[in-house]
């Protein structure tokens, strides 16, 4: 099959959307399939051989954030010739809402096309779908791939269709079996030691890490071999800061990982930790580190309870209640046995969310979508596209 995939961001900043997309470029590849993803980037920017580059992107405020999309004439002549090149039986593109390439593809589009949507549009966004352009965009969508159950029920309940359930996927063999950190994680001795991780920017409210910091001070005091690695963006002095002085040598910040050194940050804990105070989709953390082998303790969120399958592949603890989440932890870092059952049951969950099944379920909304267009044409309806 010969599929073409748009991806709205630059490849010139890392992303989930981006990450999203390569992942799923190399399991259609690694399949047999032909693959070319369009995405915006500067033109002597490295990118994989499969990666078409639609020109530098531009920062444009959009929905309370700043993304770098590519988005005009320009673009619109670019989408169209690589689309005219191409010939793909099938056109993937994600957030094709946003005013980006995405949206210039399906607009541009002359056949089947499949919609990816990663995140839950607030409502009044989504009314503002009904009126032009947008409406137009959706029209032309064949069929609707949603990565979580709430991306899924807007799409739904305000959007006038359904889509399918499809989680983003985690590549579980760049995680399984790589080298923990050098002197990580340590001992864990009951009543004593244990290490516990945390990802994400510390600063952000809902990643939660002031429920993680309170209950690691709570609890250091009574395990003395007690350690915290934390990686992320953010300044050292100010996550040092959050610490009392007698304790922040038992601390360590990495700041930004690479990939790889994510794996083996996720591999250097006995307990990661997902304090996280709403807001979350899917969880994309919480399966990479199932993937690296290492026991999860997360908030009780919607998101997460369906990553861990109810509480079966890593332990649940109420929503901001920092008392709990220490109860959590030392009933964990006391149990090796309860710990490798939980590890045990997040191997089994994990493989639903590997890439190459993961892609086999896309490449079944893909056949569906082709079966629905029946190779039919569609009309050039926007002017100027035609």
């Amino acid at each position: 099959m010969r599929i073409g995939i748009v991806c709205p961001y630059s490849f010139d900043v890392p992303g989930g959307v981006q990450n999203h997309v390569m992942d799923l470029a190399e399991a259609l590849l690694g399949l047999g399939h032909e693959v070319s993803v369009l995405a915006p980037a500067d033109e002597d920017a490295p990118l994989p051989p499969y990666v078409v580059s639609a020109g530098r992107a531009v920062p444009l405020p959009y929905n309370g954030s700043v993304a770098r999309i590519a988005f005009g004439p320009v673009s619109t002549a670019r989408v169209r010739r690589w689309i005219t090149r191409g010939d793909f039986d099938v056109l993937h593109v994600h957030e094709p809402l946003t005013p980006s390439l995405s949206m210039l593809a399906v607009l541009c589009a002359r056949g089947p096309v499949v919609a990816t949507f990663h995140t839950a549009m607030t409502r009044s966004r989504v009314l503002s779908a009904a009126q032009g352009v947008l409406r137009i965009v959706l029209e032309r969508i064949t069929a609707r791939i949603a990565v979580s159950a709430l991306a899924r029920k807007v799409q739904v309940e305000h959007m006038d269709g359904g889509a399918v359930e499809i989680p983003n996927g985690v590549t579980v063999a760049k995680f399984a079996g790589v080298v923990p950190l050098p002197d990580w994680p340590g001992e864990c001795a009951p009543g004593t030691g244990g290490t516990l991780g945390f990802l994400g920017r510390f600063t952000e409210p809902r990643k939660g890490f002031p429920i993680l910091r309170d209950a690691f001070v709570a609890l250091a005091p009574r395990r003395p071999g007690l350690r915290l690695l934390v990686a992320g963006p953010g300044d050292a002095d100010e996550l040092y800061g959050r610490f009392p002085a007698e304790l922040r040598d038992r601390v360590t910040f990495l700041g930004l990982v690479s990939e790889a050194d994510k794996a083996r940050m996720l591999r250097s804990v006995h307990l990661y930790v997902a304090p996280n105070t709403g807001g979350e989709s899917f969880g994309m953390i919480l399966t990479e580190a199932l993937a690296a082998g290492t026991t999860v303790v997360a908030s009780d969120l919607d998101a997460f309870r369906r990553v861990l399958d109810g509480g079966r592949a890593g332990l649940l603890f109420p929503t901001g209640d920092a008392v709990a989440l220490g109860a959590a932890l030392t009933e964990l870092l006391d149990d090796d046995g309860r710990r490798a059952g939980l590890t045990a049951a997040g191997d089994q969950v994990v493989t639903n969310f590997d890439w190459p099944v993961v892609a086999r379920r896309v490449l079944e909304v893909y056949a569906a979508a082709i079966e629905a267009t029946d190779g039919r044409v569609m009309d050039q309806e926007w002017a100027g596209l035609g």
